[in-house]
């Protein structure tokens, strides 16, 4: 049986007397993909949030076995997880260099040099744009940088939230590509993704959330499958294409 690198236990989360997160539990095994959709409002980015401990949550996080609910946020990065944020949340008026170098604040010289190359090497765009200020680039090149910073910290599990949020769907192809490139790389990643048909398609495994709770779970291709999914998340066109796809 593999062992989990992320282990979440019975996860609530509540916003005064409203609870927008139920008893949710959800694991991630090292090198995989598990994405999370749902419509707006389910709960997926306040999970997140709760994971990475920007919110406070009842229940329990395991990473490598050892639970960290109690722990800060910077405990937590140095345990191998991070989140890139919906909003991104970059240092816009640094340029692309000087965000990359603070993701990589926590390691060695030589380490962040090497992991500096990584990056750069991922994202040919953000070597290019290297001496440009972050707040100048355009919302692909952005989403690509605040997951470069993120890769600086050399992480065991990548949180990404939203990631195609507003982008042009070629660049949505090209973030997607990449991602899949950090499975092949050994990072595991939990997605968070309104775009559940290219969600679906790279994903392992899939948890599907409405209302702050978990409704179905399993491996995304059963999910992408379910008539449930495709008819409140896919549409009928978009499941046929995607089982084309995935035949």
């Amino acid at each position: 049986m593999t062992e989990m690198l992320l282990s979440v236990k019975n996860a609530s989360v509540s916003y005064g007397k409203v609870e927008a997160v139920r008893e949710v539990s959800l694991d991630v095994a090292p090198g995989e993909i598990v994405t999370i959709v749902g419509a707006n409002g389910a709960g997926k980015t306040t999970l997140l949030n709760s994971i990475m401990g920007i919110l406070p949550f009842r229940g329990q996080v395991q990473i490598d076995g050892c639970r960290f609910e109690r722990l800060d946020i910077e405990d937590r990065v140095a345990a191998g997880l991070f989140l890139v944020p919906e909003h991104r949340e970059l240092f816009t008026s640094m340029t692309v260099a000087d965000n990359l170098v603070l993701g990589g604040f926590r390691t060695s010289r030589s380490s962040a040099t090497a992991a500096l190359q990584r990056v750069y090497a991922m994202f040919p765009r953000l070597k290019e744009r290297r001496l440009q200020l972050a707040g100048t680039l355009s919302g692909g090149e952005q989403q690509m940088l605040a997951m470069g910073r993120a890769l600086m910290g050399e992480p065991k599990l990548l949180m990404l939230d939203e990631p195609s949020l507003g982008l042009a769907p070629r660049i949505v192809a090209d973030i997607f590509t990449i991602i899949g490139d950090l499975r092949a790389a050994g990072i595991a990643v939990l997605l968070v993704e309104q775009n559940a048909q290219a969600a679906l398609r790279i994903a392992d495994r899939a948890y599907v959330m409405e209302l702050g709770s978990f409704v179905l779970g399993g491996a995304a291709s059963k999910i992408a499958g379910d008539p449930r999914v495709v008819a409140s998340y896919l549409g009928f066109e978009q499941g046929m294409s995607h089982q084309e796809t995935a035949s």
